[in-house]
């Protein structure tokens, strides 16, 4: 098979008439879902035009095991990029045939996706510099001021239909892209063991039952609203990458996405809640419940922190985290999923009650009171 580069320098003079000899590959990134290449070219005088292309790895569980998996994330970001404000809009689908070729979709081997190039500085960097500071400073409250103020627009869109409820309940719990398939990538022997994922499962199970009824919830979402899919260009603006899972779904998994980094940043940094990430957390949810008006998330949140927290806890996403800290993460699934409504003002009596639980589970079993 001929090298990526060569693939993607083949393919951009035949299919974006790029001028022979004017492609320049680069991998601007690579993750344990994937690769990215920015692509440059020319199509005649001036300046360079430019595309990211991504892949998705198989062979490592998360639901991407089939080629045929990683060319339906890819078909539906295509689908969905563009009915989004502000998200990076994707271009096109590409296969990879047994010849070596690459072409619009249809008996391929493996997938791509081409998107716009989209720039700016993630929010992963305002949460390192919060370890920095003693309190939440004007400029940190403006963009949290602003990414409230989006999803609260976002999530006002509203639809009529239940099963795409219950099917994004469902999904949280058993995607391969969620808790149970990212529970899956554990090794089961370290600082978690196999009684204590299953522990969480059947709890999320639980909460799906309870979140059911609130089918009238279901609204248009971003479904990965995480610091790295959240380009800031200047305080007051950004652009979105890598919508997944939907175009609708339950506003808490939005929300939680972004808000579980404010818990993970504190405690690799503190050891605890606070400081400049407590106060991050508690006006986040003041200014999105105050958007939105939806005081009754604060009930649905138990299920969306698990699976959030498994992804933050997970060493394969995070491989140089302490597992003190994967431990207190851990302690704050636990506490969340055993409480009615959440307190963003109450993460540490989370933790602490969740890693009181977790003493049932030592020794690979579960140990009852």
């Amino acid at each position: 098979m001929k090298p990526t580069a060569v693939l993607l320098s083949d393919l951009f003079v035949e299919r974006y008439g790029a001028e022979p000899g004017s492609v320049r590959v680069k991998r601007v990134g690579r993750g344990s879902h994937g690769q990215g290449f920015r692509v440059s070219y020319k199509t005649g005088p001036g300046e360079p035009k430019s595309l990211v292309v991504k892949r998705l790895e198989g062979g490592i569980g998360l639901g991407h095991d089939y080629p045929s998996d990683r060319a339906g994330v890819f078909l539906l970001a295509m689908e969905n990029y563009g009915r989004m404000p502000g998200h990076v809009k994707a271009v096109d689908v590409l296969s990879l045939s047994k010849g070596s070729v690459l072409s619009p979709v249809g008996g391929g081997r493996e997938y791509y996706l081409v998107m716009e190039e989209a720039s700016g500085v993630s929010y992963f960097r305002d949460l390192g510099l919060m370890g920095q500071k003693g309190s939440l400073d004007d400029a940190g409250r403006k963009k949290i001021r602003r990414m409230a103020s989006y999803l609260a627009k976002l999530h006002a869109k509203k639809k009529d239909a239940p099963q795409l409820y219950y099917r994004k309940l469902r999904d949280t719990i058993g995607h391969g892209e969620c808790l149970m398939g990212v529970l899956d990538t554990y090794d089961g022997d370290g600082f978690t063991n196999i009684p204590e994922m299953a522990g969480i499962e059947k709890a999320c199970v639980d909460w799906r039952a309870r979140l059911k009824p609130f089918t009238g919830r279901l609204s248009r979402v971003h479904g990965d609203f995480h610091p790295g899919n959240i380009l800031f260009r200047k305080a007051s603006d950004f652009i979105l990458l890598d919508r997944s899972r939907g175009e609708f779904g339950e506003p808490a998994d939005d929300v939680t996405a972004l808000t579980i980094n404010y818990v993970f940043f504190s405690l690799m940094r503190h050891g605890k809640m606070t400081g400049a990430y407590e106060e991050a957390m508690v006006f986040f949810y003041d200014e999105y419940i105050r958007m939105s008006g939806d005081h009754e998330i604060l009930g649905l949140t138990g299920l969306f922190y698990a699976f959030r927290g498994v992804v933050v806890a997970n060493p394969l996403f995070y491989p140089d985290v302490e597992d003190g800290v994967r431990k207190k993460i851990f302690g704050f699934i636990h506490g969340v999923l055993g409480s009615a409504s959440f307190d963003p003002a109450g993460v540490n009596g989370y933790i602490r009650a969740g890693i009181d639980y977790r003493r049932r589970f030592r020794h690979g079993k579960l140990q009852l009171a």
